[in-house]
């Protein structure tokens, strides 16, 4: 069954990145800064690699996790006899705030923004961004994922229904769509959109510590980390990281050594000293 699910969700996720990728072609949100095809080739050879750091994490381990916490009624929805679709949507909720409190860690905690920082340096900002992660922050997302599994006890339907739904909106709210004025303000009611996202990869730092969320809106405004637009506006708005602003991010291996190189700390806490100016 898990692998069955795996696929389902890999058919639709392919299916959502070619539309996304024809889309934003079709409607680009900005100009880009550098052409797709050298952005790209990084960008999917470090998607590949993520596959492959998740292949040897365990194939499909977060279900197979939700798997053994039912049969050994570990976690709590595991002790509890609610219907079917409460335990489902409270999951979900609960998962989602999860990831969202995962992101500030990201964030806030050096050796974790070290790893982080390869998503971020990303110049251009479009449907591969939301895939472009470090193999090791892949690996150790999905540890984290199979310790909220192990605590809330979901369901194998509910998990793979949330990893569907953090895949699909982490390359929708990253995509360089332009939504029009009027949609967006309707679904980032709810949804967070491409607009609302694309401020957190501003490299003005009050603006990359905002709008942490992947598709819940809710939690950005009830904690207090929602921007509703960049200073700039998000046509001259600088994409990336301050420090980061060449052509280096597009290239595999630079992107592949960064959390490895020094000054990653200091550079860290400079952009809080300046946020807090």
């Amino acid at each position: 069954m898990t692998d069955n699910f795996a696929q389902y969700g890999l058919l639709l996720s392919v299916l959502l990145f070619v539309i996304l990728a024809v889309s934003e072609a079709l409607f680009p949100r900005r100009k880009r800064l550098l052409s797709r095809a050298r952005r790209w080739r990084t960008n999917i050879v470090i998607i590949l690699l993520d596959s492959v750091a998740l292949r040897l994490t365990g194939p499909v381990a977060a279900l197979a996790v939700a798997g053994y916490a039912a049969q050994n009624h570990i976690g709590l929805f595991n002790w509890t006899d609610w219907p079917a679709w409460v335990e489902i949507a409270f999951a979900l909720i609960l998962l989602d705030l999860a990831i969202y409190a995962q992101h500030i860690a990201t964030h806030k905690i050096p050796l974790l923004w070290a790893i982080h920082q390869v998503h971020h340096a990303d110049r251009d900002i479009d449907v591969t961004t939301g895939i472009r992660f470090h193999p090791v922050e892949i690996i150790l997302s999905m540890l984290y994922k199979c310790l909220l599994v192990l605590l809330i006890g979901p369901s194998l339907l509910a998990v793979f229904v949330f990893a569907l739904i953090l895949n699909l909106c982490a390359m929708f709210n990253h995509s360089n769509l332009r939504l029009p004025g009027w949609l967006d303000r309707r679904l980032r009611l709810f949804l967070v959109t491409p607009d609302m996202h694309r401020v957190h990869h501003s490299t003005v730092p009050g603006e990359t510590d905002s709008n942490y969320g992947f598709s819940i809106a809710l939690w950005d405004r009830l904690f207090g980390t929602y921007i509703a637009q960049p200073e700039a506006g998000h046509d001259d708005m600088i994409i990336g990281l301050e420090e980061y602003q060449t052509d280096s991010p597009a290239d595999l291996w630079w992107s592949l050594a960064l959390p490895f190189r020094k000054g990653y700390r200091s550079n860290k806490v400079k952009s809080y000293k300046r946020n807090s100016t």
